[in-house]
């Protein structure tokens, strides 16, 4: 490297954005993770004897998984190699393992091979790397914001510790930010810069764990907030609320932060919880999830665990989607507000789960005809006596009257039990007689009087 390359490299640095001008170098800068690089755990031993695994790297944004990466580039002596998932593809992972197998062959040297989102990798892109981090050759780290146990091929998972990152905690955040304002060479340690408590508190919270955003807060207000007569920089809570107007919420739609909270929001309706149910809903429409998405978990939610216990359930969430479609946002949030909590204070039943119990019937058991009573009479009444002896349970009491319509080989079977809540508890006692009836007197094979129907 000449001077000129030097000092192009200087200015580049200096033109990067704050949180990767700060990013730590050794493992003393680094802030936060102390229960897996903490003094004496594992993973800090590893790096500081240069004695490495595969590992994976997994939590939300922000949390240090790309430094730690980093970090162990600076301290191996393993020829070490970087590449983004999202922008490298077969080509780039050739080169890598040739390189790997050059360092091995010639110099006895390992490789520690590099992936950030390491599941944006399809399945034969990591099936091209099993084999070399198999044999030695590459030593993978990989980096990702999603589950590598559903993302990631078995294979590699199994052959690599994982680590999970956790969000920073506010102690940890107000750590950083003293940092970057304490470097006279990568932050603002050169500048006077004061940052009134509340502004502070304000850019920590909203942060929500992640160094990064509290880092690109904290550079715009700097920047954007001129010295005063004293050539202090005061930045206050406006300027802070400025900085940083929105929280960065750990959702991705196709991801665990998808699926999570939609499960939390789901088992809130389960468990009557409205508060909670509006809370996570709230959650995934700041997050910019598809409201209508939303009303079709609803929509199978008013059948499968309210049911018949509040039949008007389903019509509900129907209208309420429907109104929503008319008058979009911002006013349709108030017929999805009302739809959540429709359901999370119905009365709840999940009995139409009888129809799985009533299809694995179907499917193990031989092939069952009706009984001839109540098939089609009017195709072969005459020649086979279709419909013979059918009841017509308008013309009795109650318009019910016992009569079988189960297959001789499964006569007695139950699946249906209505609950004890709601619209079911009005319906439960008579039809649980009417059963009870129905079975004694055909298990008996008990004659009823009866007058059939043509």
């Amino acid at each position: 490297m000449d001077l000129f390359d030097h000092a192009s490299q200087d200015e580049r640095e200096k033109d990067q954005p704050l949180a990767a001008r700060m990013r730590p170098r050794t493992l003393e800068e680094f802030v936060g993770q102390g229960s897996i690089i903490g003094p004496g755990r594992l993973l800090r031993r590893a790096i500081e004897a240069d004695q490495l695994s595969s590992l994976i790297f997994y939590g939300p944004p922000g949390t240090g998984k790309t430094t730690l990466a980093r970090i162990i580039a600076n301290t191996t002596k393993a020829h070490f190699i970087a590449i983004n998932a999202v922008l490298a593809g077969v080509k780039e992972i050739r080169e890598a393992i040739s390189v790997a197998e050059e360092k091995r062959k010639l110099y006895q040297q390992r490789t520690v091979l590099f992936v950030d989102e390491v599941h944006r990798f399809n399945k034969a892109q990591q099936d091209a790397l099993l084999p070399h981090v198999e044999n030695g050759t590459l030593i993978l780290i990989g980096a990702t914001t999603e589950n590598p146990h559903f993302e990631v091929i078995k294979a590699l998972v199994s052959r690599s510790r994982i680590f999970l990152l956790e969000p920073l905690n506010e102690e940890e955040l107000h750590a950083v930010v003293q940092q970057a304002l304490a470097d006279p060479a990568r932050g603002y340690g050169r500048q006077r810069i004061e940052i009134s408590e509340s502004a502070m508190a304000h850019l920590v919270n909203v942060a929500n764990g992640d160094a990064r955003a509290l880092l690109n807060a904290l550079e715009l207000a700097v920047e954007t907030t001129p010295p005063d007569e004293a050539g202090t920089q005061r930045i206050d809570l406006a300027t802070a609320e400025e900085s940083i107007q929105r929280r960065a919420v750990r959702y991705d739609k196709g991801g665990d932060a998808h699926y999570d909270t939609i499960s939390a929001f789901i088992k809130s309706l389960r468990g009557s919880d409205p508060d909670a149910a509006l809370y996570w809903m709230a959650k995934m429409l700041y997050a910019g999830e598809d409201p209508r998405f939303i009303f079709r978990r609803m929509v199978i939610f008013a059948s499968e665990d309210v049911g018949l216990a509040d039949p008007n359930a389903v019509q509900l969430v129907m209208a309420c989607a429907q109104s929503f479609d008319y008058i979009g946002l911002p006013e349709g949030n108030f017929p999805l507000a009302q739809a959540c909590l429709y359901l999370a204070t119905a009365p709840k039943s999940n009995s139409v789960f009888a129809y799985w119990e009533a299809l694995a019937v179907v499917e193990q058991e031989a092939e069952q005809e009706p009984p001839n009573p109540i098939k089609d009479k009017s195709r072969d009444s005459k020649g086979l006596g279709h419909g013979k002896g059918y009841l017509y349970p308008h013309d009795y009491p109650g318009h019910w009257v016992i009569q079988q319509y189960l297959p001789d080989a499964i006569q007695g079977r139950t699946f249906y039990e209505p609950g004890e809540l709601g619209y079911e508890a009005q319906i439960r006692e008579g039809f649980l007689e009417r059963r009870a009836k129905q079975q004694m007197a055909l298990r008996d094979e008990s004659p009823v009087e009866h007058k059939e129907k043509d």
